[in-house]
């Protein structure tokens, strides 16, 4: 039996995808997962520094690490209206360029597309995604970037929005929004590789046959989410895109590297980006 790490967010999009692999509802075809759980931003940390053999991780933090990683196949979170949404207290005035504003980390792709959309705003403080709200209420920013399921429930305590970044991500590119993907170590053997990009869909087809077999694992890690908010969660970042990046969803990850390279925030390089 093989033993692998693997690291991803108590998000229930990531915990519904993981479960039948973790616990044994698959065969995993002779491997064990090590698991460990975290913030996205903790995961790309980790991922900078090698620590894990397969990730969960911002396609912004990907692009620091090709050299590294690759990025598999099947486990992404990539789609249609589910970008970060950048909100501020309701009647503020929205934020202009020496304004503070939260962020939920350095390598999310929240903030890649703040660039993308704003980039005079460069006045950045990094927040844990769960703290930002709390942050923007109490006035210690201007605004902020929230992720995941503070998108269906911002409103309700008293923000509103200044823009949806993934639809204009998605308005001048033509593209999904490539969040986060599932990234495997470069040096271990391309078979294991293969393998685990198998086992990972075998694992997301199992949830979709049977969705009350992952409820409990979700729950779990839901941070006593309620139950429609989770399944709204799901059903966002949980999609085709997520079975296998196809070639629409592979674009939209080129476009990002190119236009990263483009900028100059990362380096050109010849590796391939993605597992076969």
């Amino acid at each position: 039996m093989k033993k692998l790490s693997i690291g991803f967010s108590p998000c229930p999009n990531d915990t519904f995808i993981f479960d039948a692999l973790i616990h044994g509802k698959i065969d995993t075809e002779g491997l064990e997962f090590e698991v460990f759980i975290a913030d996205v931003e903790e995961l790309n940390e980790k991922a900078l520094h090698r620590d894990l053999d397969i990730t969960k991780l911002s396609y912004h933090a990907f692009l620091y690490i090709l050299e590294k990683y690759i990025m598999m196949d099947s486990g992404s979170a990539l789609g249609n209206n589910c970008g970060p949404l950048l909100i501020k207290n309701s009647g503020s005035a929205n934020p202009s360029v020496n304004d503070l504003i939260a962020i939920p980390g350095k390598y999310t792709t929240a903030n890649f597309l703040l660039n993308y959309a704003f980039p005079e705003l460069q006045n950045k403080k990094e927040v844990l995604f769960s703290e930002i709200e709390s942050v923007i209420k109490n006035e210690e920013v201007s605004a902020g970037l929230i992720i995941h399921e503070n998108r269906f429930t911002y409103a309700d305590r008293g923000f509103e929005k200044v823009k949806d970044l993934g639809e204009y991500w998605e308005q001048n590119t033509g593209m999904p929004i490539p969040l986060g993907g599932i990234a495997i170590k470069r040096n271990l053997d391309k078979s294991l590789q293969e393998k685990v990009q198998r086992l990972i869909r075998k694992s997301i087809e199992f949830a979709f046959k049977n969705p009350s077999e992952s409820l409990a694992f979700v729950k779990q890690n839901a941070q006593e989410m309620d139950v429609e908010i989770m399944q709204k969660h799901i059903d966002l970042y949980v999609n085709d895109y997520s079975i296998s990046l196809g070639e629409k969803g592979k674009a939209a990850i080129e476009y990002m590297y190119k236009f990263s390279v483009e900028k100059k925030i990362i380096d050109l390089t010849n590796q391939d980006l993605f597992v076969l």
